[in-house]
């Protein structure tokens, strides 16, 4: 660790391969071959990123990347779900009656399988791509695509050389796709949405993750900053806290006279 340290390498690329040996020790203990393993400390990380998207911002980048990936940025802009989540996604999982999405939890990155209700714009995007599932065979029957969001058939895989030149042609260099993670998260938190339900959507297992999401922007701390000063120019020069300082205790008055 200290060596790998000493060439530049991060403490999150450090912690990766000492976990796999740390669990590699556990197994063979569980298993009766090794009798004790060897303390294994874990790096503390401080790699949370802060990233996330204004509306205007977003709506710029959608604009610039291909058609067949709109739908699919656009679906984890309003959801939160992971991109191995959207991209895994098959008809089986939908339930269009119900208007809900079945994520299983072979499909979900905490193992735990969860609903997502399609409501609005959300709704609308399924059923779109739910028609472009649909294609003609060489004997004109029709024929339907496994997953629910694909490029002529086949599911969404790396997407970086499309994002890329979509974020710089909207000036939004940098960004990631996960950011539209954290992105949804702070919206449902600020449209009102119980932060446990926010979680339950957004499929966060535990707090502390949900926490280092819902942040904050600039435009977040200038609003509140102003509020600030309004109230405080709002509140009377003189008001009662400061004519009880000025006035004198009745004793004092006595002692005076």
């Amino acid at each position: 660790m200290e060596q790998q340290l000493a060439e530049g390498k991060s403490p999150a690329t450090v912690n990766r391969p000492t976990a796999i040996l740390g669990a590699a020790f556990r197994l063979a203990m569980r298993q009766g071959q090794i009798s004790s393993m060897p303390e294994i400390p874990k790096l503390r990380e401080d790699n949370a990123r802060q990233g996330f998207f204004e509306k205007a911002q977003f709506e710029a980048v959608l604009e610039h990347l291909p058609d067949y990936l709109k739908e699919f940025v656009h679906f984890a802009y309003l959801c939160g779900c992971r991109k191995s989540e959207i991209a895994s996604l098959q008809g089986a999982a939908m339930d269009m009656l119900g208007k809900v999405i079945r994520l299983r939890p072979e499909h979900s990155k905490n193992g735990q399988g969860r609903v997502l209700a399609l409501e609005g714009e959300l709704w609308n995007i399924i059923a779109r791509q739910w028609t472009s599932r649909e294609y003609k065979n060489s004997d004109e029957t029709i024929g339907i695509f496994a997953h629910v969001f694909h490029r002529k058939g086949e599911p969404i895989g790396d997407i970086r050389k499309s994002w890329k030149p979509a974020c710089e042609e909207a000036n939004a260099i940098g960004k990631l796709f996960h950011d539209l993670r954290r992105t949804a998260v702070r919206n449902m938190v600020r449209a009102g949405v119980p932060e446990r339900v926010a979680m339950s959507i957004s499929g966060h297992k535990t707090r502390a993750i949900f926490d280092r999401y819902n942040i904050v922007s600039e435009d977040d701390l200038r609003n509140a900053m102003e509020r600030t000063q309004t109230y405080l120019s709002a509140v009377p020069k003189q008001d009662n806290v400061s004519a009880l300082q000025g006035a004198k205790p009745e004793a004092e008055k006595v002692a005076v006279s």
